[in-house]
């Protein structure tokens, strides 16, 4: 085994040991409910069969092509088959990013890693790993075609619509994929722009830049092969209209740039910059455009870093050869040959891969057993309150912490929940009337008595405990370290 055909394995080996770990949020949850439903019923929900704020209102979510796999793992394999499949999706995106990058084996396996890093913190078993991945796929094939438009390069381009079947029907961060393809169309146009600006020739704008509308247009279309037609192409608007996602829901917010979590996505951005400054090689627009453009995407909003976790390496490569080399030159140093070694060499090679294979393996051991989930999710999930919920049954409406809806959309479906993390279905009003009795704010009880809520189960540090816990109208069922379960009625 070469030195180089090592250095790859152990960076995605790496990266797949990274990514194995237990992956179930509060949002894998309802999206297994989803698939279930799916299955049972043999059809897609037209509307809100969960809960009773939002029963009977359309809802129509593009996941249903990643939902129904999702729920099958989980029912083979439990939580870990789901750890696995999450680490796998992780490993497969960044392989094709490996595909973009410039420069030698041990820079690109550096950069790439420190990107897994980076984009780690928004890992999860959700469709979103769909996004994840197809990004990458777009880059790749948009580099490759930004960099040799040859007829190879030209004919990939048209795998993108059919890509985009795919992507339109697994998850709603589609747009992901248009705001690739206006990068790099916006970035050709300008580029021929300037070429036709400083040699004063004709500007033959259709033969550069058809390849890339036609595939523009056939995205557009590929959007709308799905189950609910072409009010598809307005889910992304849709769904980031609302405007208590900022809010409220973290992974819509501002990134805690004091959390350890986000501390590789500042160190990664410091070293793109780094590496431009240093490079001789003049930025090129795309570049910016792309660096720039995810950067931002990602100060606005946390889930945005996974995808800068994209970007990065490409730019950064592309700046840190010509450092290396220039580096290279001035000290003498030439570095040996990765690709041919002396037979004691490989042997070597090949003890180290078994050993770190064997590390990996160890790891995929740890995160794989049903006992090592079920301990995670009792640190945050209220296990306790839903056993006792199955166990005493008592009548009424639920209302819940809109973090946990989803585990009780799947653990305990005989209780509609009164809020969950589909977004896309709550609006800003329901949202922010949620918001108004978990806080306990003036008129928290009138809500309460509209939807005729007699049983609530919220996280034990809500301001609300406080004022159930002095109210005589309702009295408490359950407690423990994580939930606080009331039952009673405001309604005289």
């Amino acid at each position: 085994m070469s030195t180089r055909r090592l250095v790859i394995w152990i960076t995605f080996l790496a990266i797949f040991a990274m990514a194995a770990r237990v992956s179930m949020d509060t949002d894998s949850w309802w999206h297994l409910r989803a698939g279930q439903w799916i299955v049972t019923n043999g059809a897609l929900p037209q509307s809100d069969p969960f809960s009773y704020t939002r029963a009977g209102q359309p809802w129509q979510y593009p996941g249903w092509l990643v939902e129904v796999p999702m729920y099958a793992i989980f029912s083979v394999f439990g939580p870990g088959g789901l750890n696995l499949w999450t680490a796998g999706m992780v490993t497969l995106a960044f392989i094709f990013t490996w595909r973009t990058l410039r420069g030698g084996v041990f820079l690109r396996a550096f950069i790439l890693v420190l990107a897994a890093a980076a984009s780690g913190v928004y890992w999860a078993a959700r469709p979103y790993l769909v996004t994840f991945v197809f990004a990458a796929v777009y880059l790749w094939i948009f580099e490759e075609y930004r960099w040799n438009p040859n007829e190879t390069a030209r004919r990939r381009l048209w795998w993108l619509p059919v890509l985009m079947v795919l992507w339109a029907n697994s998850h709603g961060g589609f747009a992901v994929g248009f705001i690739i393809w206006g990068v790099y169309l916006v970035a050709a146009s300008l580029s021929q722009i300037y070429y036709t600006l400083t040699r004063k020739k004709h500007w033959t704008f259709l033969d550069p830049m058809k390849a890339l509308i036609w595939t523009g247009i056939g995205m557009v279309l590929a959007v709308c092969i799905n189950p609910y037609g072409p009010v598809m192409l307005l889910y992304p608007f849709k769904t980031a209209g609302i405007q208590s996602l900022q809010a409220y829901i973290q992974e819509w917010q501002s990134p805690d740039f004091q959390s350890l979590q986000v501390q590789p996505f500042i160190w990664l951005l410091l070293l793109l910059l780094a590496v431009v400054g240093l490079s001789r090689r003049r930025l090129a627009f795309t570049d910016f455009v792309l660096a720039a453009g995810f950067a931002y995407m990602g100060f606005l909003a946390g889930r945005n870093i996974a995808l800068f976790g994209l970007v990065a390496p490409i730019v950064i490569t592309r700046h840190f050869d010509p450092v290396v080399t220039w580096l290279s030159q001035r000290t003498g140093y030439k570095p040996a040959s990765l690709s041919r070694v002396p037979v004691q060499q490989g042997w070597l090679n090949r003890v180290l891969f078994v050993l770190i294979l064997g590390a990996v393996l160890l790891k995929v051991s740890l995160v794989y057993p049903l006992r090592t989930n079920e301990v995670a999710f009792a640190r945050g999930l209220p296990v306790g309150a839903v056993n006792y919920l199955k166990i005493h049954t008592p009548p009424g409406r639920l209302f819940n912490s809109y973090n946990w809806g989803g585990y009780l959309l799947w653990n305990l479906p005989e209780y509609p929940v009164f809020i969950d993390g589909r977004t896309d279905l709550y609006d800003d009003e329901l949202v922010n009337e949620w918001l108004s009795v978990v806080r306990g704010q003036d008129g928290w009880n009138l809500i309460l008595d509209n939807y005729h809520i007699n049983l609530i189960l919220i996280e034990l540090d809500r301001p609300l405990v406080r004022e159930l816990r002095e109210n005589s109208s309702w009295s408490l069922l359950y407690e423990d370290s994580v939930s606080v379960l009331f039952e009673g009625s405001l309604t005289p």
